[in-house]
Order: C-alpha cells, then structure tokens, then sequence
C-alpha cells in the first residue's frame, strides 16, 4: 500500500463532547476486572494489535487482494461477517476490491471515502454493515490515523452507541445528542478517552486501550438493554467480556477448529488458516 499521508488538525472539525467521568472510570473498572480473567488486559492489547498486524499485510497491495484473504479479514469484523457472505464469491468481490481501494485515496476526505464506497452497494437495510466494513478496514490498517467508526461507537441517526453511554447529562435515554458522526467526531472521541487513560494511570497503548474501552462500555450496553442491530450476534446471555471481545471481532476464529463465525451466502461456515488470538 502507498504511504499515507498525515491530515492536517485544521482540516477536520471537532465538536464538544460532553463526556461523563463516572462512567467512564466504571469502564476502565470493568475492562481491567473482566480481562483478569483471561491472562490480564494486556494480552487484550496484544490482539488488538495482533489484528491490525493482519490486516495491514492483507492490504499491502490492495489492487491484488484476493477473495480468501479478504474472508479471513472478514471474520474479524463482527457487525460484517454474518451478513456480507452474498458478496463472497469471484463475481461479486472484484466491487467490493474496488471500492476498498477508493477507501485509502487521500484525493477525497475520510467522510465522502465511506459515503462513496457504501454507495457502491444497495441502501437498504440488508446492507447497513457496509458503512462498519468501511470503517473496520480504515481503522485497523491505520489505526493511528482513523480511529474506531463503527455505527457502535456511535450512530447519529439512531441516537445510539458508545458516546451516548459515557454521555454527561440528566436523564440521557430520552434526550438527542446534537452531535454529527463524522469523522472530527470520532477524532475528538478519541482525543477525550485518550487524555481520560493517561489521567487514570495508562500510558502505552493508548489506542489499543480506546478500542477496548470502547467495546466494554457498549458490551454493557448491550447485557443490559440489547442492541437492536445487533440483537442476532450478541443474544447469547454471557459475560461481558465475551460481548468486549465481539466488538472487538476477537472471536472469528474458533480455537483449534480452523472454522470461523463467517457465514456463507448458503450458511456455510468457511474454513481458514487457524488464528488464535484469545482462548
């Protein structure tokens, strides 16, 4: 993949976010309490960047990429692989190839790359994961550059996701925030959890730690209410941590079996390379 070049602070507009220190301190509690129990928070870092790792030499050359290494990637997005499997196949992903490529084309800003590449596919609500599709390939090939943008973290249209969860205010189930989810959005998302980490004692790995902070507060979300979207993934009632780790798309490859949680347009679980990266 060429290089990317750094966008300017002044090229992107950040709104104000009213964010909720109780809440978020109840985040990092639960992210640290519940990953004690599967080798420390650390090795919940390690995976994430394991990841990333993966998709970055995937995308190396993104003119070639082929269809089984995407579907490996694919298995590793969780609100992606159970519903993109009718795009699986040599007739179809030469669009999706296509449209991957226009994502890291810094002739466009990051916002009109998502609108243009989820406009190479229907808008309906069959196909609402291919705005996360866009976002999860931007996001873990640079993460640096493009935070987490799933409709997850934040979904304006719907009033739902994680920004609504650590938001500072009276009765906030029933109030609109009046903030875009746009990439300054994200942006600032990031900035705030990143300056709330290192003031509550961590300071390597920011990013990896937004990201499972992110996942922990809606992993809550959902064990408490259920998110409607994603109602059909995250039904099993389990711990929070499991519902952490499927945000986080640690969870596609199932240990020792080689098979994935990747869903075939026939139903068929495809087979991989087996990847562990937490047991």
């Amino acid at each position: 993949m060429a290089p990317i070049s750094a966008i300017k602070p002044n090229d992107v507009e950040r709104p104000v976010l009213e964010l909720s220190g109780d809440a978020l301190r109840a985040g990092i509690q639960a992210m640290v309490t519940g990953a004690e129990e599967h080798g420390g928070i650390e090795r919940y870092v390690d995976a994430v960047k394991l990841k990333s790792t993966m998709f970055q030499q995937a995308m190396d050359d993104i003119g070639n990429l082929e269809l089984e290494a995407f579907m490996g990637l694919s298995t590793f997005m969780a609100t992606v692989r159970r519903r993109i499997g009718s795009w699986l196949n040599e007739d179809s992903f030469g669009e999706v190839r296509e449209g991957l490529a226009g994502l890291f084309d810094d002739d466009q800003p990051v916002d009109g790359r998502v609108e243009t590449f989820c406009a190479r596919f229907p808008n309906d609500k069959k196909h609402r994961w291919v705005r996360d599709l866009a976002t999860e390939m931007l996001h873990n090939v640079d993460p640096e550059r493009f935070p987490l943008m799933n409709r997850w973290v934040w979904d304006a249209k719907a009033n739902t996701g994680v920004l609504r969860e650590i938001w500072h205010g009276d009765n906030v189930d029933h109030i609109t925030i009046p903030v875009g989810d746009g990439y300054g959005t994200y942006l600032m998302l990031r900035e705030e959890l990143s300056q709330f980490l290192s003031e509550n004692g961590f300071f390597r790995d920011i990013l990896q730690y937004v990201d499972i902070l992110c996942a922990q507060v809606y992993a809550q979300y959902i064990c408490e209410q259920g998110g409607s979207y994603l109602r059909a993934d995250f039904s099993a009632p389990e711990d929070p941590m499991q519902h952490t780790r499927r945000l986080l798309g640690l969870d596609g490859v199932r240990p020792g079996s080689g098979r994935t949680r990747l869903k075939s347009i026939d139903g068929e679980a495809f087979v991989i390379d087996d990847t562990t990266l937490l047991n």
